[in-house]
């Protein structure tokens, strides 16, 4: 007995009629003829639910905001009178100078740190980790408090040979005050983060693109500078941002060190006038907006590493308003945009 594996033929199309084409609803198989759509009505997918989320949600907002605008324990007269004053405006240089210091430092360290752990010696690789391994267990202001009082353990340091002479020494306390502590602190633990996420970046790049760079006789230090780095910073940068972010906040802590910085100078200002809450809002909004250009920052920097990874980069919030304003035209006269 022979089977037939070949398809039955389809039925014949009156003559005039339109192909339907293999993706059309009315083609062979599917039992439908074109006659038979031409009464259905096209329902809309309704959402009850969303839009009760949705609608919930702006309520709240609504409520918050009046709430700020209605309450007069906020005390906005305040908040204006103290938002741009030389004393707050000072602060906020303070704390700008304390990020700019400790992410340099932290950065800088942190490259060594995770040039360290990805090496193949032994003892760089366990110097590294137990570096990473304290610094991350010891809170922030533990450290802070601790490089403070360092001239308690030390009275005075020199240089010279080790377990030998010494050439010269100081004072520590007159080189390590209140900011030196204070920057030192902030970069040796940031140093321990910036470790792990630059290490993380590198063993994120492909193994075969430095096999392929060796194969062609690429230098090492030309390997990492002009084909590691550049993909590593991709998986680099977003983690890094966040902890530039972290530390823009975390040096709220070196208060207790007294430094005029942001919260500090807040706090005195409260204390000395018993104003908290607009002051405590007054330093609240100066970090939001600190934040905020940090944030803006991050995504160009990200939008230029992009480039290896994307024939065209993303179109920036500038390039899509001005698409969205040459589109109104077209949007308002019922054409297509």
């Amino acid at each position: 007995m022979t089977v037939s594996t070949q398809a039955p033929p389809a039925p014949a199309r009156p003559a005039g009629d339109p192909d339907p084409g293999p993706g059309s609803a009315t083609g062979p198989g599917t039992g439908l003829d074109p006659g038979e759509l031409d009464g259905l009505r096209t329902v809309r997918a309704r959402h009850p639910w969303r839009w009760a989320a949705g609608a919930a949600a702006l309520v709240v907002l609504v409520q918050f905001l009046h709430g700020l605008a209605t309450n007069p324990a906020w005390d906005w007269a305040t908040f204006r009178l103290y938002f741009t004053a030389d004393t707050i405006l000072q602060a906020v240089g303070r704390t700008l100078e304390l990020t700019a210091y400790g992410t340099v430092l932290g950065f800088a360290l942190g490259a060594v740190v995770a040039a360290m752990r990805l090496s193949r010696s032994a003892i760089l690789r366990t110097l590294a980790w137990a570096y990473v391994w304290v610094f991350r267990s010891i809170p922030l202001i533990v450290q802070l408090v601790f490089w403070f009082n360092l001239s308690y353990l030390y009275k005075r340091f020199g240089f010279g040979i080790p377990f030998g002479p010494t050439f010269g020494d100081f004072e520590t306390v007159g080189v390590l005050g209140a900011l030196g502590a204070a920057v030192l602190g902030l970069g040796l633990h940031q140093a321990a983060f910036a470790a792990e996420i630059i290490r993380g970046g590198v063993i994120a790049v492909d193994a075969g693109q430095r096999e392929a760079a060796a194969a062609l006789g690429i230098p090492r230090g030309r390997q990492a500078w002009r084909i590691v780095l550049p993909q590593a910073m991709r998986g680099i940068l977003p983690a890094a941002a966040n902890e530039v972010i972290s530390l823009l906040k975390g040096t709220s802590v070196v208060y207790v060190m007294a430094i005029g910085e942001l919260f500090y100078q807040a706090q005195v200002i409260y204390g000395r006038t018993g104003r908290v809450v607009p002051l405590l809002m007054v330093a609240t909004v100066w970090y939001v907006v600190l934040t905020t250009v940090l944030s803006i920052g991050q995504y160009y920097v990200e939008r230029y590493f992009s480039r290896g990874a994307r024939r065209t980069p993303p179109p920036t919030p500038l390039q899509r308003l001005r698409a969205f304003l040459r589109s109104l035209p077209a949007r308002t006269s019922g054409g297509t945009p």
